[in-house]
């Protein structure tokens, strides 16, 4: 740990932390090996090496460890590092937590399934090591909290990767909402088309011999093993995920919550369908919430609102004085009657992002905190985990904000958080 706070020490003093996020090329190749941010990625198979190929594109950090479940998935990893940095000397695991026993490993990359991002998260922080964490942010919500409190306890940098987040579309859309030109924004429309598949109804086999199929499940019930409950579906089963719904949340939400600041959530009532299949996360599903001063929506379908209907995913912003609509990469302002994509007359006062892997990396270095930072995207994903509880239940709750709980309703309660199985209560 002193070695790392050594190198941590240098970076910050040279100068590549204090004024910002903005790192010297001619620096980076005068840094030593010892000066570069070691990484190591858990979760290796197909967004696990979008992160390998990302960090690898970055001159100051140095891959040193990759981690899968899944021989194969590990063995085709490391092949596919060597195409990035044929130099690498990177060690292959089948269990994180030896990588996470490594002193010389500064940060890691979590790309599991989603019920594993949490308790590897946390298990990080008190290892010493930050996180650039793939979303959703967490199982649950009581897990988010947990992961809140250590990073704190432990002084640690967190990054979820949302990675449109980075964009200058999201920066300038949120610039335009918090000028004021719409006035004040009193309802949010959110919306992914698309549905969770019924994944038919295929019987259980033996584990391929790869495969840690008992910590693949890890914190999750144990069940036998069935394909469609593993890699790439595994977030159409509510052991593991919450369907489309929540494997698409935080990327539009992301936009809503960073330019309006949702406070005070008092009511969240859900609607929506099952598959067909043994995939039990919704088929669609739609949601109200009710915060202090706003509404917002979140539905299926686009909403019948201008310009909605030619956007598979969107965000619709209505405000005393005007409209916005927006996706990932286009916006459109009405005001008046005049249709515009941009304000010029509004300033930028964003900084805007050096890339949202570099963005994490530069924090790390500096010892602030990220964009997409845990105490932000914590409370952007609660109302994810809110709702889908309401759908499973088939009803309105009530919700207390300060408090974090639902308002006498054990019932509910009980989805806040849920208990490990015993060989895996690893936090």
């Amino acid at each position: 740990m002193n070695q790392l706070i050594d190198r941590r020490n240098f970076l910050i003093k040279s100068g590549t932390g204090l004024l910002g996020l903005t790192i010297l090329p001619g620096l980076i190749s005068r840094a030593a090996p010892s000066d570069r941010l070691r990484v190591a990625h858990i979760g290796v198979g197909g967004m696990g090496n979008n992160h390998i190929k990302w960090f690898a594109g970055i001159p100051e950090v140095e891959t040193v460890a990759l981690c899968d479940v899944d021989k194969n998935h590990l063995k085709q990893s490391l092949k596919n590092l060597k195409t990035f940095r044929p130099d690498s000397k990177a060690k292959g695991y089948t269990d994180f937590r030896k990588v996470l026993k490594r002193k010389d490993i500064d940060a890691i990359t979590i790309a599991t399934p989603d019920h594993w991002h949490a308790t590897i998260a946390i298990m990080a922080f008190q290892a010493g090591k930050d996180v650039y964490g793939e979303k959703p942010l967490s199982y649950d919500v009581g897990e988010g909290q947990l992961m809140l409190n250590n990073l704190e306890k432990y002084n640690r940098i967190f990054q979820l990767g949302t990675q449109i987040h980075a964009t200058d579309n999201y920066h300038r859309v949120v610039e335009i909402i918090q000028s004021g030109a719409l006035g004040s924004i009193h309802t949010v429309r959110l919306w992914k088309t698309g549905f969770t598949p019924g994944m038919g109804h295929p019987k259980s086999q033996k584990p391929p011999q790869q495969l840690n199929w008992d910590m693949w499940l890890g914190p999750a019930p144990k069940v036998d093993y069935v394909p469609e409950k593993c890699h790439k579906t595994y977030r159409y089963f509510l052991d593991y995920s919450g369907g489309v719904y929540a494997d698409f949340w935080c990327h539009i939400a992301d936009v809503a919550f960073w330019a309006v600041k949702p406070q005070g959530l008092t009511h969240i009532s859900a609607r929506g369908e099952n598959t067909d299949g043994i995939a039990d996360a919704p088929k669609w599903l739609d949601a109200d919430f009710k915060f202090d001063g706003l509404d917002l929506h979140w539905t299926t379908e686009p909403p019948k609102v201008p310009g909605a209907a030619d956007r598979s995913i969107g965000a619709w912003f209505e405000g005393e004085k005007g409209t916005l609509i927006c996706d990932y990469n286009t916006r459109e302002i009405t005001i008046n009657g005049e249709t515009v994509s941009d304000i010029l007359e509004i300033p930028k006062t964003i900084n805007r992002s050096p890339g949202h892997q570099q963005n994490f990396v530069d924090a790390v270095k500096a010892r602030t905190q990220p964009e997409s930072n845990l105490e932000y995207v914590r409370q952007m994903t609660l109302p994810m985990h809110l709702g889908l509880t309401s759908w499973r239940l088939g009803r309105e709750l009530n919700w207390d904000s300060k408090n974090e709980r639902f308002v006498n309703d054990k019932e509910a309660d009980k989805f806040l958080s849920r208990k490990p199985r015993k060989k895996w209560d690893l936090i």
